[in-house]
């Protein structure tokens, strides 16, 4: 196939940098950040975290070829900032996210092996996994289950 190696998608190569930042001549307070071995997955969580912040002005990202494993992000601010400095404030808040996020996933799971598969309290006081008091006529939402369980 015309397809690279699997690992060339997200393995850096020896001397290979990782981000490349490209100063915009024609748009003041702006840059264009070249981002190697990653996808639309951390272009899109990038763009959504940077337009969340009050100084840019403008984020997009683009994926320039499917099979060149990299995307290219730009960014304006309006001055009080420079484009790299709100992109590693934006990786930053994005980590601590991400980190919460996981946090709480295995929290919710350690909650679920606690009460077992029956769903412990929950089933005992005859309680679906949605809050509603009751069984739903038979089902399996009232015999205590959950979507993940099937």
């Amino acid at each position: 196939m015309n397809a690279p190696a699997r690992h060339e998608s997200y393995v850096l190569e020896d001397g290979e940098k990782p981000v490349e930042l490209i100063e915009d001549t024609k748009i003041p307070n702006a840059a264009t950040i070249k981002i190697v071995k990653q996808d639309h997955t951390l272009g899109n969580m990038l763009r959504a975290q940077l337009l969340s912040m009050p100084e840019i002005l403008f984020a997009g990202y683009k994926v320039p070829h499917p099979l060149h494993p990299y995307f290219l992000i730009k960014i304006q601010t309006d001055g009080t900032k420079t484009p790299q400095a709100v992109l590693e404030q934006a990786c930053t808040k994005l980590i601590g996210t991400m980190s919460s996020l996981e946090t709480k996933f295995k929290r919710e799971f350690s909650y679920k092996d606690i009460e077992g598969t029956t769903g412990g309290a929950a089933a005992a006081a005859g309680e679906d996994p949605y809050g509603t008091v009751g069984g739903t006529g038979g089902s399996a939402w009232g015999r205590g289950r959950d979507y993940l369980d099937f």
